[in-house]
């Protein structure tokens, strides 16, 4: 088959690789049908997550069709249509069955090497270096989907893939970042990034009951689709003499927003004398993370209010003001997303029409195109916003009318 494959940091290649087989018999064989490229994947491409080893094969956004499946499947057969989470969880260990899937005990085959490193283990992801299992990735014609009774979502209709692809990651991720803001009614929430996950952030918060977000991010199609899209306030922190913490303050009758959502994570940009130290820092790997949107955040929020990060960080962090967090009295809640808890309720929303998660795609492409695109995505090229990827269609790139444009 072929399949986009980690080559070293900057690159990555399509390969003619060997199929997947069945080896446990919880497994399931997918073709893969629809797969995307994540902001999450950049931070493998940059080589700022650590354990990626040559030929991996990348991706953990990707949904598809039944092949086989192993023997002590119950619940799919061939031919079913199904979304996959990119953490996979056994479902039967302590934090399972908490619905905290993402630090599944069991399905780590290297959570020694986690657990060095931070620890605990959380579980196994898909296509996400060898500190999370090794475990290929969806970029691919097929995939091997362990614990298949547990992790993968049928869907039951003939709605457009597009529709429930982002099921498979950024929709549930984005809406636990906002569940996390513990929202309440009428609330104020600021959205630091209008990514994928960003975007989904800002319509989950609305979903909840907040009454205004305020969206900050510095490129135009981004903004765009969260302001005309997902009816957010926006921020451009790009521009001169802006400062988001004042407008936050001017937006939030002084007081600053209720909550404020890090939807940026490990490498943030900014505009000022720490965002450079933090480029240098990195780039001498004395730190692992750029976290200037963190600290942004937690100077914004306001007093008592709560500081949620869905965001991916991945080790160490410096000049991080965590007696501005202790002197405010803040609530901090991050993590992994627990995804098994949201698929059901979360593709309910996309069946009744209260949201079309395909509107932020901006690129079409067959698979080996991807490379390429993956330089786009990291450069924020061409206006994308979001890239899916046809597995089976060897080359051609479709650019979409955005509703940015």
């Amino acid at each position: 088959m072929k399949a986009v494959c980690w080559m070293g940091t900057g690159k990555v290649e399509v390969q003619t690789v060997a199929d997947p087989a069945i080896i446990n018999p919880s497994d399931v064989i997918l073709r893969v049908t629809r797969t995307a490229i994540c902001g999450s994947d950049l931070h493998l491409f940059d080589g700022y997550i650590p354990t990626m080893e040559s030929g991996d094969i990348l991706g953990h956004e990707f949904m598809g069709v039944v092949e086989e499946v192993g023997t002590e499947v119950k619940k799919l057969k061939r031919g079913d249509r199904v979304v996959v989470p990119f953490t996979i969880a056994c479902g039967n260990c302590f934090f399972c069955k908490k619905d905290l899937t993402s630090l599944c005990d069991n399905t780590n085959p290297n959570a020694r090497v986690c657990e060095e490193m931070y620890g605990y283990s959380g579980s196994a992801l898909f296509g996400y270096s060898h500190i999370y299992g090794g475990f290929a990735g969806g970029q691919a014609q097929y995939v091997r989907v362990p614990f298949g009774d547990v992790g993968p979502i049928k869907i039951e209709s003939d709605i457009d893939d597009e529709k429930v692809l982002f099921l498979s990651d950024i929709y549930p991720t984005g809406y636990q970042g906002a569940e996390n803001a513990q929202i309440q009614p009428g609330d104020t929430v600021a959205v630091f990034g209008c990514g994928p996950v960003g975007l989904f952030a800002i319509t989950s918060a609305y979903m909840l009951g907040a009454g205004r977000v305020i969206a900050i991010d510095r490129f135009p199609e981004r903004l765009a689709l969260a302001r005309d899209y997902c009816g957010a306030t926006v921020i451009d922190y790009s521009e001169k003499d802006m400062s988001v913490l004042e407008a936050l303050r001017d937006l939030s009758d002084g007081i600053g927003p209720d909550s404020v959502i890090d939807c940026v994570g490990m490498e943030a940009h900014g505009t000022d004398v720490t965002a450079l130290y933090d480029k240098v820092d990195q780039a001498l790997m004395l730190e692992t993370d750029r976290p200037t949107a963190l600290r942004q955040c937690i100077q914004a929020v306001r007093k008592g209010g709560t500081v949620s990060i869905p965001g991916v960080y991945g080790g160490d962090l410096d000049k991080l003001n965590f007696g501005a967090a202790f002197g405010k009295g803040i609530t901090m809640k991050m993590g992994q997303t627990n995804m098994h808890k949201y698929l059901k309720p979360l593709l309910d929303r996309v069946y009744a029409g209260q949201i079309d998660p395909s509107f932020m795609i901006s690129h079409r492409i067959g698979i080996n195109d991807v490379p390429d695109m993956y330089k786009t995505w990291r450069d924020k090229k061409d206006n994308v916003t979001k890239i899916v990827i046809d597995p089976f269609r060897d080359s051609g790139i479709e650019k979409l009318r955005s509703k940015a444009a």
